[in-house]
């Protein structure tokens, strides 16, 4: 299935309830700016940037929330079809090469994955949630870690964390797939040197 034939997926009222585009949000909220998404500040949250090693891009913001992490990647997407059911697949297949098990089931966001990923060197497993959503000409990818994998109060808290976000997809033309450029905050930019950025500690990887 091609990706203008695969449906989009979304919660029916994605529009009204988020994730946002940034076309259906009120431009003058004190939003945190980083490029591909944007989102409101709020107490006891902190804003993580995954940077790559080599051309320091920023490939991810992670957010740290109800004691969870919750992984973020912008990507561009077909006006008219969806990414994530085929990219359900490919991550599902992703993690049985690399010997772990996972789960899918239904949730508030719609079809997601439960996974066991084993950690590197045989130190056991660590258990992930990964969500999708279709927006218009975007798709949203999160990667959901710590008590909101097992937990339901923490699990909604991160959840409705996710659809309070807003995907700045720009009118650039971008090929399908293609991650949406996320930057620095340029207050941070502005006033801090690059090493205080805080980065992640692991690679993230766009399928």
């Amino acid at each position: 299935m091609s990706d203008t034939e695969a449906p989009k997926s979304a919660p029916a009222d994605r529009a009204t309830a988020g994730p946002f585009d940034d076309s259906e949000v009120n431009p003058v909220r004190p939003y945190v700016d980083l490029g591909g998404i944007k989102l409101l500040p709020r107490a006891e949250l902190a804003v993580r940037l995954e940077i790559e090693e080599g051309n320091k891009r920023v490939v991810a913001v992670a957010l740290d929330y109800a004691g969870s992490t919750l992984q973020l990647q912008p990507f561009a997407a077909p006006r008219s079809g969806g990414l994530w059911h085929e990219i359900r697949e490919q991550i599902i297949q992703q993690i049985d090469k690399q010997g772990g098990q996972t789960v899918t089931s239904t949730g508030s966001l719609g079809p997601e994955i439960r996974a066991e990923i084993p950690v590197p060197g045989g130190q056991g497993a660590r258990i992930a949630r990964f969500v999708g959503v279709d927006g218009p000409r975007w798709f949203l990818r999160g990667v959901i870690s710590g008590e909101a994998t097992s937990d339901p109060g923490a699990a909604a808290k991160v959840e409705e964390l996710f659809r309070s976000i807003v995907v700045v997809r720009g009118t650039t033309p971008m090929p399908p797939r293609d991650l949406i450029p996320l930057q620095v905050p340029s207050s941070v930019a502005g006033s801090a040197a690059p090493g205080a950025v805080p980065t992640g500690t692991g690679p993230a990887t766009a399928v």
